[in-house]
């Protein structure tokens, strides 16, 4: 491999000739080889669209000439359209304020502005730090793009998915409207209700998370751009960080606002722990609905089987025949792993220390990683599973018409006593209900047609 020498305020260092960054990218290369897990890319493209309404905005202010405005400004929309993948190599484990990942892109971007206005035969130079990032610190262009990547990411990926299960529950709501089941408490027996009403409380699960995330969402608008260093916002003009945060509502379509106060732009991510507990109740949420598909899935013979699910792929090595709810394995796998990022944010979140939080790579990591894996798996599993769930009806009658807390119908014409003494009685001799409350003489087989009726117990009736 051939290299070439690039220089920084420690020394000189040597650089992949086929590389565009420099030597702070280098030596951080160098000196965090930790974990596989690299700076997500949609941070990379964060920071570009930043660094790009930087430029807009300094160029404004009278501090970036026109050229190298133009140049920064080509080289962060091909960081942007991602052409330049390859050039960030830096992994999560660095400095908690994400300063190499910052140096990363002010040197990508330079060294391709640099060949830019050397091929239009312009003889100025974009210097990373004094012109890429310019009036910024790694302090306050860290969050910024942290806030940008996660809101994008929250808008293009889980609110989408979310909205596709959501639509399937709708849909299978009306459609299983009419199918009376036996409800379930504790695990046993309870009164009826219709297949569409259960599923109803899934979609509406989904509703709830839905408005939990928009109202965090907002909280991510407030950006830290213009604080620099300390939130004082020394070396940027005051009005920096207003005009960023509208270039970047144009440039990428969501509104966002500089914060009123730069102090607590660095040092708490609170907006993120808001965020990332939506993520939790979601994950939550999702935990329940698959365990109660593939509940109802179990079987087929000797478990619940009131519903049928898709049978995607052989269950078993050994057992011939066995299909798995699989779909419902995934999800609770995505959910669990939600649940220790939410506790590892909320931790680095907690340790922000005087003017600086320095977690701020691993917050976003796990908030974006959770982000994905729930963007994903409800995606698949409507795709894989929801769309594909059919009613067992055979099955659900039999479970119906078996079950003993239909005697709950009784209460308001022979008192709980005497109904608790009828169902107890068909258990233990093994009978009908209806065997049962004719031989203990409190009511007749016509008045026990008439009120026990599973379709009037699932709604509200006097």
């Amino acid at each position: 491999m051939s290299y070439r020498i690039e220089k920084d305020t420690i020394g000189e260092i040597k650089v992949p000739s086929d590389k565009y960054w420099a030597a702070q990218t280098e030596r951080s290369r160098q000196n965090f080889p930790v974990g596989k897990e690299k700076m997500p890319i949609e941070v990379i493209v964060a920071f570009a669209e930043l660094k790009k309404a930087a430029s807009v905005a300094n160029n404004s202010l009278g501090k970036l000439s026109d050229n190298k405005q133009e140049a920064i400004a080509y080289a962060c929309d091909r960081v942007i359209n991602r052409e330049l993948d390859e050039h960030f190599p830096l992994v999560v484990w660095q400095t908690g304020s994400g300063t190499q990942s910052n140096m990363n892109v002010n040197e990508v971007v330079s060294y391709v502005a640099n060949e830019y206005l050397k091929e239009k035969g312009i003889e100025e130079t974009v210097h990373p730090n004094d012109d890429v990032n310019m009036s910024q610190s790694s302090n306050d262009t860290y969050p910024t793009a942290m806030h940008v990547a996660l809101l994008v990411s929250v808008e293009d990926q889980l609110l989408p998915g979310l909205m596709k299960l959501k639509n399937t529950f709708e849909a299978q709501e009306e459609e299983f409207k009419s199918i009376i089941k036996i409800g379930r408490t504790h695990l046993q027996d309870a009164t009826p209700l219709t297949l569409g009403q259960e599923i109803s409380g899934w979609r509406y699960m989904l509703e709830k998370c839905e408005e939990l995330i928009e109202e965090s969402k907002k909280q991510l608008r407030n950006l830290a751009i213009g604080g620099t260093a300390v939130g004082t916002g020394i070396n940027a003009h005051p009005e920096f960080g207003s005009r960023v945060a509208n270039e970047l509502s144009v440039q990428t379509g969501y509104q966002f606002v500089s914060s009123p106060n730069k102090f607590h732009a660095l040092t708490a991510h609170d907006e993120v722990v808001y965020l990332h507990g939506a993520l939790k109740a979601l994950a939550a949420d999702l935990m329940k609905i698959a365990n109660d598909v593939r509940w109802l899935a179990s079987g087929p013979r000797a478990g619940i089987a009131e519903i049928e699910i898709p049978a995607n792929e052989p269950g078993s090595s050994i057992m011939p025949g066995k299909v798995n709810p699989t779909q419902s394995e995934m999800l609770t796998m995505v959910a669990t792993q939600v649940f220790g990022n939410d506790a590892a944010v909320g931790f680095a979140a907690s340790q922000g220390n005087f003017e600086l939080n320095v977690f701020k790579p691993v917050i976003l990591y796990n908030t974006l990683q959770s982000i994905y894996l729930l963007a994903d798996g409800i995606v698949t599993f409507n795709d894989k599973c929801a769309v594909g769930i059919k009613p067992i009806e055979d099955n659900i009658d039999r479970f119906l018409n078996h079950s003993l807390m239909l005697v709950t119908a009784l209460n308001p014409h022979i008192g709980y006593e005497k109904a608790a003494q009828i169902a107890k009685n068909a258990h233990e001799k093994g009978i009908t209900l209806k065997e049962s409350a004719v031989e203990s003489g409190h009511l007749t087989a016509e008045q026990f047609d008439e009120w026990i009726k599973p379709e009037d117990m699932t709604e509200s009736k006097e």
